[in-house]
């Protein structure tokens, strides 16, 4: 029975997490170059599904999220990079929930990045701003520091899900290398702040859960990250 009320809880829980990233998903904070999505403050919640959810419930509840939207607003009132924008942001889901883990397996979101700087650069258009998909060397890079720092682990997913996108929007849309060029230096300002969004959504639901579950307002099995919890929560 206790078994049976604590699944009902925390099915209770990824319910309100669809609810509020349902929310999110409509605040936009800028537009995605050349196309009509936009990035909205669900970027800087969704990656942190994988986190408190695991890997696998966490990209279905952010699937749901990105469905249930493109449902609100009609499939064929939306071009294809909103279409495209459902799936870059499950790696970056991926990367967040594994990259904690010490199994071997969990290395393999690493063959992400590589494969898109591939991808990107057998485009007749990439080959010649290789040095755009330099970004996304970045996850390989924080990996090692990924346990000790949450900033690591933040850039990471981000830029995971920056490589995906960047290899599916050249195929997609074309863009010519003067706007792959001039998009560098604002990638760079963007990611660093998606990257400090992350942290702090995660930090913030950190606290929230403990204090629910203190409260035995909620009661499951979510992967809370002590260091990141208020001492009176604890």
């Amino acid at each position: 029975m206790g078994g049976f009320l604590n699944m009902n809880k925390k099915l209770l829980f990824i319910l309100l997490f669809i609810l509020v990233g349902s929310i999110a998903l409509q605040i936009p904070f800028t537009q995605v170059v050349g196309s009509k999505a936009n990035f909205t403050l669900f970027d800087f919640f969704a990656p942190i599904a994988g986190g408190f959810l695991g890997s696998g419930i966490g990209i279905i509840s952010v699937f749901i999220i990105m469905f249930i939207n493109l449902l609100i607003h009609g499939f064929g009132l939306v071009d294809k990079g909103v279409v495209i924008r459902l799936f870059p942001i499950l790696f970056g889901v991926w990367f967040f929930a594994v990259c904690v883990k010490s199994s071997k397996s969990s290395k393999w979101i690493l063959t992400v990045p590589i494969l898109s700087i591939i991808i990107f650069n057998l485009h007749p258009i990439g080959r010649t701003v290789w040095f755009y998909s330099l970004y996304w060397f970045i996850p390989l890079i924080v990996w090692p520091f990924r346990n000790n720092f949450l900033l690591a682990r933040s850039l990471g997913a981000t830029f995971t899900i920056h490589a995906v996108g960047g290899a599916i929007w050249i195929w997609a849309f074309n863009l010519p290398a003067v706007v792959w060029i001039s998009l560098i230096p604002i990638v760079a300002l963007e990611r660093i702040i998606f990257a400090l969004g992350i942290s702090a959504s995660y930090i913030l639901f950190n606290n929230l859960l403990a204090l629910i579950s203190k409260y035995k307002l909620l009661k499951a099995d979510f992967s809370l990250d002590k260091r990141y919890i208020l001492k009176v929560l604890r």
